[in-house]
């Protein structure tokens, strides 16, 4: 009778009582231990005919085991350094939260919560009346609403007021607003008719007169906020648009994009729009982002005429599009802060990061650097530049916010894999550092730095070889 052969490995019953293994099982279950203890045999039979294989020990067992499962459990989702020089980085999570939103947030999360409950009358409620009566305070319009975010209420609009029907706007306002979704795209998928008037650079009021017609719905703007058109050229200012439209019977549409609720030069920023000078402008329907320049969680705000904002409120894409009880939280949270004007800057981290002193950020520029350059070694020259922020997801394009940043630049002759080399090596430390390359450098804008213990502490792990 001929004899099964001997497996090299221990048996998955043998090294699940591994002292090691098993002291796993109260951390992990048993079950997710034992496929792990699985994957790491597959690894190490698929590599047996390589002729540098080696057996493993019980010890080099245990801890791939070990390795496996951590990283199994470890989320994806982590915090960063955002040092790139973009404050509401879209990659990097735009907004900041303010703790106030946080905490909010974290109640609605962790109790039962009066969302979608009236505790005046004890009946069913609405969930936009929890935020409404302040968007309707802080924007001067008569009615609001919530979606997760600014493309979806533009989409939910547009199916209320013009489905199967025109909507006008100029050429020059048919902007992409990242990841390859354009304002023409959207309103397709609402079963809208894009008409479009003027040229990529100048429109004119008469060119928004003979485009109305009996299927027009509406005449919409759509603020540029992600670029801008200088030279020749020429727009329609809000107020006239709308006295066309209303002339005509016809809904003004303003999509904002980022969309502001305060007057940002009073806090020495460039001038962005502000909704309630909007809603002022003669506006029927007003929306914009809440993780921008309002600087709240990831939501779409729709404000204007009660009698058109009910009518978007019943539409039954409302619902497929509404917000979570944590995201309306936050954004209640956030909203709150605004009622208290004074204390902006200190309560909302966008407004704090985007109003640094630069003198400020040189000071921590100097403090950092002896740090960095001896974590660097004499292989890079670490020096204090002066830089220009940006405020990021599409606002302000052309608007650079002075900073400072240390820059890294190799000593040696292969730059570019140098550089390569280091980017990569920052962001595998425990919190990653997220740089930019320019100039044959690696620039680290300290504009968003504000734990400076952290960073400190994390660079005896930097290995750049």
């Amino acid at each position: 009778m001929a004899t099964q052969p001997t497996s090299p490995f221990p048996s998955v019953d043998r090294i699940v009582r591994f002292e090691a293994v098993a002291r796993l099982c109260e951390s992990y279950g048993r079950g997710a231990v034992i496929d792990a203890i699985r994957a790491v045999l597959d690894d190490y039979r698929a590599r047996m005919s390589q002729p540098e294989y080696l057996s493993p020990s019980d010890k080099e067992l245990s801890q791939q085991i070990e390795d496996r499962l951590r990283a199994r459990s470890t989320p994806r989702l982590r915090r960063v350094f955002n040092l790139t020089g973009t404050v509401l980085h879209t990659n990097l999570g735009r907004t900041q939260l303010s703790s106030r939103a946080i905490e909010h947030a974290a109640m609605a999360m962790r109790e039962a919560c009066n969302l979608e409950f009236d505790l005046d009358s004890g009946g069913r409620g609405e969930r936009d009346s929890l935020v409404e009566d302040i968007l309707i305070e802080l924007t001067g319009a008569e009615a609001a609403t919530v979606v997760n975010n600014n493309a979806a209420a533009v989409l939910l609009v547009l199916a209320t007021l013009a489905q199967r029907r025109e909507v006008i706007v100029s050429r020059g306002e048919l902007v992409e607003i990242g990841g390859a979704f354009r304002i023409p795209d959207v309103m397709r998928s609402a079963n809208t008719r894009l008409i479009e008037v003027g040229t990529t650079n100048r429109t004119h009021a008469a060119d928004y007169q003979k485009a109305i017609g009996p299927k027009t719905a509406a005449l919409m703007k759509v603020h540029t906020s992600n670029y801008k058109i200088s030279g020749f050229v020429a727009d329609v200012a809000e107020p006239e648009v709308a006295r066309i439209a209303h002339e005509h019977q016809l809904p003004f549409i303003i999509d904002l994009g980022a969309g502001s609720l305060i007057d940002l030069t009073a806090y020495g920023l460039p001038k962005e729009p502000v909704v309630r000078e909007t809603i002022a402008s003669g506006a029927d329907v007003v929306t914009f982002s809440g993780d921008k320049l309002l600087g709240g969680p990831q939501a779409g705000l729709i404000v204007g005429k009660k009698a058109l904002i009910d009518k978007i409120k019943r539409h039954p894409l409302k619902r497929a599009l509404r917000v979570s009880k944590p995201v309306l939280a936050a954004l209640e949270g956030t909203l709150l802060a605004y009622r208290t004007p004074d204390l902006l800057v200190q309560e909302l981290p966008t407004l704090r990061l985007l109003t640094r002193p630069v003198a400020d950020i040189e000071a921590l520029a100097n403090r950092l650097l002896p740090h960095l350059a001896a974590a660097l070694g004499t292989q890079w020259q670490v020096t204090v530049t002066p830089v220009a922020s940006q405020v990021g997801s599409g606002s302000l394009p052309v608007e650079i916010i002075p900073s400072m940043a240390l820059t890294c630049r190799p000593t040696s002759a292969k730059v570019g894999t140098a550089l390569q080399r280091l980017s990569a090596a920052l962001r595998k430390l425990p919190t990653p550092v997220i740089g930019r390359i320019a100039d044959d450098a690696l620039v680290l804008d300290l504009r968003c730095l504000e734990d400076e213990p952290g960073f400190l502490a994390q660079l005896s792990q930097l290995v750049t070889k």
